[in-house]
Order: structure tokens, then sequence, then C-alpha cells
């Protein structure tokens, strides 16, 4: 959760400022980005719930300062859609049953860090789509109070019909069949509104439309007013909704033209011209009707997207006057492959769409790759070129828990744009249900590659500079490990995940050390002293045998410890706060420094400190965004600064985006600052501190 409207604003009710650190901590280390608040009694919380109202309270069961009955009866009595969730650990069924009761949502495990995060993304989620049906519900009653004005308006004769008997209709179809208000005909048959010669026939239709099945688009007949007399009419059928209930929206028309007329007028309507495919509009109904239908338990569907590689080199060689030729002569060969039942149009300048149905997911690859071998294979004669295509074909499965048409179209897109950036002439189907099975062979994958690379020298270290801007001795840089790769260097997010979720951190951690050491003895030979910022995983605080193996390779090398300075995340330090501890004492020993990143993200960061003997503190990276117009950040790095130096610890700013931001962070002590903007991480440390 990275997006802003995705951080959470939490509420920790928790007697304990420690205990509420180490709930943030493990919520922080499973990816869930927070804003996190702290009520410690009834008049905090109440204050908290008027001036910034959370999106979630997360509630100690055991608390004594503030009691779950308290804490629930307030936030009733503020009337917001908040979700608590309360959580302990050794609970007893009293506490649990007393919870919900209360309104709790949700109960999470206190001592499991998996369960209570698995807890927190769930009510965030649920409370997101809470919110968004109310913003749904309330633009769906300004749709209908709209639409009711549009068919009062409307010159046409409009009803609802709901199992054959009006529920509405507008004043122009009153005055259409003679009859003065809606009272005359309400719950009255709409067979009543047809002429004697067709009744039968209209009869078998309304059974027809009680069995679920679709209507017509259009039907002729005669219909009959109030008074007996007769008129030619059209009826033009569309699903729709009138409060809350499926009905059928029913529109007469007079006929004005003849059947023939009305038949190449609709095929305009919903015809591109130039294939002779449906077109996007008529498409893209049709898919939102599959979906639909998908949702309501009907399988085997999908949608299959076809696009011409390098249409612009194609275009350029056929000539832009012979470009529709050649998409006839597509549409055409596509045609031939497809069913009655397959629905095919023109969604876009050279991209086609079918909606397959009747096909199980076997015969929507078989025809995807069998679509992209008829067009290898054929030449095609346009004007006076005969040339070669290539496709790509991209189809996605339209499973039930698909949720509109245009999410179905977004993950074809997504799969065509991906073969076509792996070279195109490809056909690929995107299966949901298969999503599962595709990760974990991805993660086997990935998990190959990063014990090759830790056995075939495939790692490589890039170097940014952290430049002093209090005149610090020496030169120094932050240490950034990357995975050697066919293309380039592979960034950590890529394989580190992996690696952790298999215990390969330890040995990551110590292959960058070693380098690293061996880097700055090469530096100090050359007469540059020079210090590293090396990050260190949790995992490698358990490794026993670290200590000593970093005491060994410094004494190999001849070097000093305080060139190495260790840096862990606040909140990871937090939730391994003993062995991170008993780990920092042992780097003493050795003269080795340690920082603490992302500083300033917990509720009380400073309280840390009393536990870990940090040297540097590195502030978070949130309080840099747009740092020259924020002046409360500018304060709060201000009174961090302060309060680090009165503590005898250096500050560092990393993330530093512009020169502005440089001259505050100056003014505010900063001790060292560190960025892109100053320098990228590269290969070779050319970094000229002499001129910072």
């Amino acid at each position: 959760m990275s997006k802003p409207d995705n951080v959470i604003k939490l509420l920790l009710i928790e007697d304990s400022v420690d205990e509420a650190e180490q709930i943030i901590s493990m919520l922080r280390n499973g990816g869930i980005a927070l804003r996190p608040t702290r009520a410690a009694n009834e008049a905090e919380l109440e204050d908290l719930l008027e001036r910034q109202p959370p999106d979630m309270i997360l509630a100690n069961l055991g608390s004594r300062d503030l009691p779950l009955r308290q804490a629930a009866e307030a936030v009733n009595r503020c009337g917001k859609d908040i979700s608590m969730i309360v959580y302990g650990s050794n609970l007893t069924d009293n506490q649990v049953v007393e919870a919900f009761q209360h309104g709790a949502r949700g109960l999470a495990l206190q001592n499991r860090a998996d369960h209570l995060q698995v807890i927190v993304r769930r009510e965030f989620e649920a409370l997101t789509m809470r919110r968004s049906v109310r913003r749904l519900e309330n633009a769906l009653r300004e749709s209908e109070r709209r639409c009711s004005d549009l068919l009062d308006s409307s010159r046409d004769p409009i009803a609802y019909v709901h199992e054959g008997m009006h529920v509405r209709a507008n004043r122009a179809y009153l005055e259409t069949f003679g009859y003065e208000d809606f009272e005359d005909i309400e719950s009255m048959s709409i067979l009543d509104m047809v002429a004697a010669d067709d009744a039968e026939d209209f009869k078998a239709l309304l059974k027809k439309l009680s069995k679920g099945e679709r209507p017509p688009q259009k039907l002729n007949l005669k219909a009959q007013r109030g008074d007996g007399s007769t008129f030619d009419a059209v009826m033009e059928f569309a699903e729709a909704m009138y409060e809350g209930e499926p009905c059928q929206q029913i529109v007469f028309r007079q006929q004005a033209v003849d059947a023939v007329a009305s038949e190449e007028l609709e095929e305009l309507r919903t015809k591109d011209l130039i294939t002779d495919l449906f077109n996007r509009k008529y498409l893209t109904t049709e898919l939102d009707r599959v979906v639909a239908a998908a949702n309501a338990g009907t399988s085997d569907q999908a949608l299959i997207l076809l696009e011409l590689d390098n249409y612009k080199t194609v275009l350029d060689g056929i000539g832009l006057g012979n470009t529709d030729l050649l998409l006839g002569d597509m549409a055409n060969l596509m045609k031939r492959h497809l069913k009655e039942t397959d629905i095919a149009g023109r969604l876009g300048e050279h991209t086609f769409g079918i909606i397959v149905c009747e096909r199980n997911a076997e015969a929507v690859a078989q025809l995807t790759e069998a679509l992209r071998k008829a067009f290898e294979e054929r030449i095609f004669e346009v004007g006076k070129n005969s040339i070669n295509l290539t496709i790509s074909v991209a189809g996605s499965l339209i499973v039930e828990s698909a949720s509109n048409g245009n999410a179905v179209l977004d993950r074809a897109s997504l799969t065509l744009r991906t073969i076509q950036a792996e070279g195109g002439n490809r056909a690929r189907v995107f299966d949901p249900a298969a999503k599962d099975k595709e990760d974990a062979e991805k993660n086997r994958h990935w998990l190959k590659l990063i014990k090759d690379a830790l056995s075939n020298d495939g790692y490589i270290l890039f170097y940014q500079p952290v430049i002093s801007l209090q005149g610090a001795e020496g030169e120094f840089y932050e240490v950034l490990l990357r995975m050697k790769g066919p293309k380039g260097e592979i960034l950590p997010a890529f394989f580190m995940p992996i690696a952790e979720q298999h215990g390969l951190l330890p040995q990551l951690d110590r292959w960058v050390i070693g380098t690293a050491i061996k880097a700055i003895a090469e530096r100090e030979q050359g007469g540059r002293k020079t210090s590293f910022f090396i990050k260190l995983s949790p995992q490698s605080l358990e490794d026993p045998g670290l200590l000593p193996w970093i005491a060994l390779q410094l004494k190999n090398a001849r070097q000093r410890g305080d060139a190495l300075i260790f840096e862990m995340p606040e909140s990871k330090v937090v939730t391994n706060l003993k062995p991170a501890r008993a780990f920092v004492r042992g780097l003493e020993q050795l003269h080795c420094g340690f920082a603490l990143e992302q500083f300033g993200s917990g509720l009380n960061s400073f309280q840390l400190l009393k536990h870990i003997p940090a040297h540097y503190l590195k502030i978070d990276r949130s309080y840099m965004a747009d740092l020259p117009k924020n002046k409360e950040n500018q304060e709060r790095i201000k009174s961090m600064c302060d309060q680090a130096h009165n503590a005898g610890k250096l500050t560092v700013a990393e993330f530093v985006e512009d020169a502005a931001s440089m001259a505050i962070l100056f003014s505010c002590g900063m001790n060292f600052v560190q960025g892109n903007f100053l320098q990228e991480p590269e290969q070779v440390m050319t970094y000229d501190f002499g001129g910072s």
C-alpha cells in the first residue's frame, strides 16, 4: 500500500507506548502504510475522533486506561464509519464474544504479525468497499433523479414493465394511449396495449422474458389505445432497473419508415463500416452483458484482443490509402475462425476484439494460436503490394469474480502489451484461476536465480554518496546490492522478498559485507578514508556467527571497524528489539557504527534510543516530500535534529530532491544528505567530496 489514498489513518488504544510501537512496526513490516495516532484515555479519543477521524481503530482488549466499552461508545457517538479491530493474547471465549458485542469487526492475535496484517488489510479493504458503495449509491440516486427528469421530458412514449405489468410511464406514453394519469394503467398488463391480432405472439414473448431470455431489440406490431383504436408501432426493448427491481424499458414508436430502412439504420448504428464488424460501442456493451452472465454463473466465456505488430511500419509500406483494404482483409480472415455465437468487433484503429462464448480455457488458447498462425502464414495482397504480417493475440477468461467489462478489457490489454514487449507474434491467454500457480512458478524461478548468483558471483554493489553538511572528515557512501541480469542490473525489489521467504538474506548480507570490506581496503590503500552504510536484514540478527565473522574479515583486511555503519529500518528494529540490542552491543566492541533508517515513522521514535544506542538517525523519507512547501515537515525535521544532537546522534536526510531542500536541511542542522539529486547510485565511487 503505497499510494496516498491507501495510507491507513490508524488510531491505537494501547496502555503501553512500547507495545503500540510494536504493533505499528508489525504492520509496516508487512508493507502496510500507516499514519498512526494513539489515545491514552477517553478524552483524547473523543478529541481525535473529532479532529482527525481515523479509518481504523486497533484496540487492546486488555486496556485498563481506556476499556473497550468506553471506546466503542465514543465511536458510536461520533457517527462515523470506523473499522474497529481488537487484539490481544490468550483471549478467553467471553472476551471474544464481548468484543463483537461492542461492534468489533475483526479480532487479531497480538503475537502473530501475519494474522494482524491479514485482519488489518481485510478490514481496510472492506471499509474502502463500503465507502465506494456509498459513493456509488449517491451517484445512482442522482442518476435516477436525472433519468426520471429526462423520462418525464421525453417526447417518446416510454414505460417500465416488471413481470408484464406497468410500474412507471412518462407523460408521452399516457398521451399516446389516451390516459390521464399513471394510476389509470398502474399494474395494468402491457398486453393490454397490444392489438388482438398480435396478442398471442406478444404473450409468447412475455413467457420467454419471464424465463430470463433476452428480448428482441425491436418488435413491429399494432398497438391499441385506451379507446380501442390501433396504430402501427415499433416496440424497442432494453433491460433496466426500477426501484431496485429488474424490469424492461419499452419505447413505443409509431412506424414512420419501412422495415427494411429500419433494419439498415440499426446496422449502421452498430457496425464498423470499414471491416463490417461490430463497432466499439456495441462490443463493449456486449462485454458488460457477458460479464454479468459470468457473475450469474455462466462459464466458458472469454475476451480476445488481436492487434497488428509493427503497425506504423506496415502502414508506411502500403500507404495510407490502402489501410482500409488491409483492415477489411484482416477482419475477413479473422471471421473464418469464429463461431456464430462469437461476437467480433473493431475496438481501435488496428485493434480487434472478440467475445467468445461456449469455449473452455483450452479451446480459447487453441483459437488464439490458430489466429496467430493464420496471419503468420497468410500473404496479403494490398494494392500492388504483397506483404506478410504478424499479430499479437491476447485473451482473458471471463470468470464469476470479474468485476466489470472494463476490468476484463484492462486485463486483456495488459497481456497484449506484455507479449508485444516480448517481440510480438505471440498468443497468450490470461486465466485468473491460474494466477497462484503462475506466482509459485515465478517464485521458483527467482529462487534459482538467487542461488545461482550466490554460487557464481552474480551480484554487484552500487554506491551512493552520503554528503556531510557539517564538514565531517572522510568520504561516506551507502552500499546498495544489485543482481547481474542479462539486460542490466536487477533491483532488490525483484529478488529480496523471495530471498527473505527462503531464509537466504543472511547469505546475501555476508556477501555484501565481505565485498564492501574489500572495497574499503582498496580505497584506504589509495589514501581515501571511506565509510560505508550497509543495510542489514533482521534475519541476520539471529546469526550467532555473524559478529565473529565480521571481526575476522576486518582483521584479515587490516581495516578499522568504524568504516562500517550497519543500518536497519526503525520498524524492523522495534519488532526484533532483543536481538537488535545484542547485535548493536557487539558492533560497539568492533567499533562499528549503527544507523536507524526511516527514523521518525513511529509514535515516539526517540523512545527507541533508550534501548538501541544508534549512532546515526536516517530521517524517514516522508518528511522530504515537497519539503520547501511543507512548513510542518520543516519544523518537525528541525525538532528531530535538535533532539538528536542533544542525545549525541548524527542525522541523515535521504531522498533529497532539490537544491531548496538542501538549504532547508542545512538550516535545520542536518549532518548528512543523500539522494539522486546529488548523485544516483553508481558502480564506481567518483563523487568529488572536496567540492561538497
